[in-house]
């Protein structure tokens, strides 16, 4: 006869976090004395306990018999925090816990915000699509104004989008002098050098006395754009500024409309004739007003020039 068939008590090999113990019972206990003797070793209350036994599973009965546990060697494994560990849960999540974090006191760390990805390659294309250095006319008044014009519209999103998406890149931006590049037939609004060698902007009014509205002297730029690609103002090219001037437009989310910016003098913001002439001329790489997209004769530009200011009074008067 096996002399454990007549013992008193029944041993149980309990196992949590790498410690084990075995705990001896009388054969008439159940499995919530045996919750009260690992509370005093493990220190885990009996609601915090979760037994697995092999081939019981969870054992979630109170009034199982001990003797229905297997005796070591084989483990009951028990998962449960300490009761210490369970205070300090309570405490952290307890009004007055979050009152101290509300003032600056100690509290649990917060969960970690999740780190966006970046975007290396869009990185890698606004440094190398872009303008390169911002060159003013320090001769002329306010030369800090001009050189924040010029930078504002190299980091305009919109000027940004299409320099990616048509992969440009301008050595230099750079400020026109009105006086250079003025007539009295035509006036000069925009030169693209070399393809993107250089690019120079009208951007003061004839006087001296203001800055030409932003999104005009914008659109400038994006024609300037298009002779990054094309010299002669063709079919292409006209396809291409209208594709770049879509693109610019789309891609400004701050601004919509006709919502004016750009600098005035004192904040004076000075709507010009030329937006509304959609005939200009360009002559090597240049946006000049007044003229043909041919060239054209002196009489033929002025022509146009008439034609526009009669359809812009047709408008003021319908």
């Amino acid at each position: 006869m096996d002399p454990t068939e007549d013992s008193d008590t029944h041993s149980v090999l309990i196992t949590h976090s790498g410690s084990t113990h075995t705990f001896t019972l009388p054969t008439t206990s159940t499995l919530a004395d045996l919750r009260l003797q690992i509370e005093s070793i493990f220190s885990i209350s009996p609601p915090y306990q979760k037994l697995t036994a092999p081939k019981l599973g969870l054992l979630k009965d109170d009034t199982i018999p001990i003797t229905a546990l297997p005796p070591p060697p084989k483990k009951v494994l028990l998962i449960g925090s300490s009761d210490a560990a369970m205070r300090d849960i309570k405490l952290a999540n307890s009004p007055a816990a979050a009152g101290l974090r509300r003032f600056g006191g100690v509290g649990p760390v917060k969960a970690a915000t999740p780190v966006q990805r970046r975007d290396w390659k869009r990185e890698a294309d606004l440094s190398r699509y872009t303008f390169g250095p911002i060159r003013v006319l320090q001769h002329l008044p306010n030369p800090a104004r001009s050189e924040a014009y010029l930078k504002k519209l190299a980091e305009d999103a919109g000027i940004k989008a299409v320099m990616i998406k048509h992969k440009f890149s301008v050595g230099q931006l750079s400020e026109m002098d009105p006086a250079e590049h003025t007539t009295h037939e035509s006036r000069t609004l925009g030169l693209n050098r070399n393809r993107g060698e250089e690019i120079l902007l009208r951007l003061r009014t004839d006087g001296y006395d203001g800055y030409r509205d932003y999104k005009t002297v914008r659109r400038t730029l994006c024609h300037e754009l298009a002779h990054n690609v094309f010299s002669e103002h063709d079919k292409d090219f006209w396809e291409l500024y209208r594709v770049i001037l879509k693109g610019v437009e789309e891609a400004d989310w701050r601004h919509g409309g006709r919502t004016v910016e750009g600098g005035g003098d004192g904040g004076r913001v000075l709507w010009e004739e030329e937006e509304e002439v959609d005939g200009g001329g360009f002559e090597g790489g240049s946006f000049v007003l007044g003229g043909s997209a041919g060239g054209g004769s002196v009489e033929e530009r002025r022509g146009m020039a008439a034609r526009a200011a009669e359809e812009r009074a047709k408008k003021r008067d319908a």
